[in-house]
C-alpha cells in the first residue's frame, strides 16, 4: 500500500498535457474540482467522467500508474458508497431489498445506490484528474506556476515566493519518505519485525520502530535542505528570475475554450434534465 502512493511523482513526456502552461493547468485543475460538485445528474456526471478518461489518454501517463493512484482510497470509497447504499432514505425512497438483522431492518433503496454511484465516479475522476497535475508537470515548472499565480498577493506582502517553494518541497518530499519508509520496513522485517499480522494495538506498536527512524531521517533531510539553500543565498525575498519562462500560447487558450464548453455542458444538462438523486 506504501508504494501506492503516487502524489509528488513525474512521468516524463512529451503529451499536450505535458506541453500545457503550468499556470493553466493549476487554473483548469482547480476549475475541474469545482464543476465534479456541480453535477446534478447522471448525465452531466457522465460528461464529467468522459472528460476525466479523455485527459488520461491524453496525458500518455500509463494506465496503472493513474490506477496506483486510485488504489490508497479505495477504502474510503467503499466505506462511503456502502454508508449510502444502506441508509435508511425518506419515506418515499422506492425500497428494492428490505431484512431484518435481530431488531434493526436492512434496508437498500433506489436512492441510496444511486448516491453511491454518484459519490464514487465523483471521487474517482476527481482523484485521477488531480494526479495528472504532478505527472505531467515538473516541481520547479510546479512552484514557478503557483507563484506567477499568486504573484498579486505580492502587494499585500505576503511572501508568495516562500509558500509556493514551501508546496513543492512538500509535493517534491512525499515520493522520497515513501521510499525511505519502504526501506525501514524491509530493514526491520529482516530483524523479524511483523508488521502486517496481529490486531490492530500490535501493529501499531509494531510500528514504532518504524517511524522513529523515519522521523529522525526526515529532520536531517530537513535540515540538509535548509544549510544548501541557505549556503546557495537563498532567501525567497526579492525579485528572482526563472531559468524556464512561463509563456501562454495559442495551444493553451484552446484548453481554456475546451474547458469552458465543458462548463457549459454539465449546466445545460442539469438544467435539461431532472436531477436522479
Amino acid at each position: 500500500m506504501i508504494k501506492d502512493i503516487t502524489i509528488g511523482q513525474y512521468f516524463a513526456g512529451r503529451s499536450p498535457l505535458h506541453r500545457m502552461d503550468a499556470r493553466m493547468k493549476l487554473v483548469l485543475t482547480l476549475a475541474y474540482m469545482v464543476v465534479v460538485f456541480l453535477c446534478k445528474n447522471f448525465f452531466s456526471l457522465g460528461l464529467i467522467a468522459g472528460a476525466a478518461v479523455l485527459l488520461c489518454v491524453l496525458s500518455g501517463v500509463p494506465t496503472k500508474m493513474i490506477l496506483r493512484s486510485l488504489r490508497p482510497i479505495l477504502i474510503l470509497v467503499l466505506f462511503t458508497s456502502a454508508f449510502n447504499i444502506f441508509s435508511p432514505g425518506g419515506p418515499d425512497a422506492h425500497i428494492w431489498f428490505q431484512h431484518q438483522v435481530w431488531s434493526m431492518t436492512v434496508k437498500i433503496t433506489r436512492e441510496g445506490v444511486f448516491t453511491a454511484i454518484f459519490t464514487t465516479a465523483r471521487f474517482l475522476s476527481l482523484i485521477s484528474v488531480s494526479s495528472l497535475l504532478t505527472y505531467t508537470t515538473t516541481p520547479s515548472m510546479l512552484t514557478t506556476g503557483l507563484e506567477r499565480l499568486l504573484s498579486p498577493l505580492t502587494k499585500l506582502r505576503v511572501p508568495v515566493a516562500v509558500f509556493a517553494m514551501m508546496m513543492t518541497l512538500a509535493l517534491r518530499f512525499v515520493p522520497t519518505l515513501i521510499e525511505e519508509t519502504d526501506r525501514i520496513m524491509n530493514a526491520q522485517k529482516s530483524r523479524g519485525a511483523n508488521l502486517e499480522t496481529g490486531s490492530l494495538l500490535q501493529r501499531v506498536k509494531a510500528f514504532v520502530p518504524v517511524l522513529v527512524p523515519l522521523f529522525v531521517s526526515a529532520f536531517r533531510r530537513a535540515a540538509e535542505l535548509a544549510y544548501a539553500m541557505e549556503s546557495r543565498c537563498y532567501t525567497g525575498e526579492g525579485k528572482r528570475t526563472s531559468l524556464k519562462q512561463l509563456r501562454l500560447r495559442v495551444w493553451d487558450f484552446t484548453w481554456l475554450a475546451g474547458a469552458l464548453i465543458l462548463v457549459a455542458g454539465v449546466v445545460t444538462l442539469n438544467f435539461y434534465f431532472a436531477a436522479v438523486i
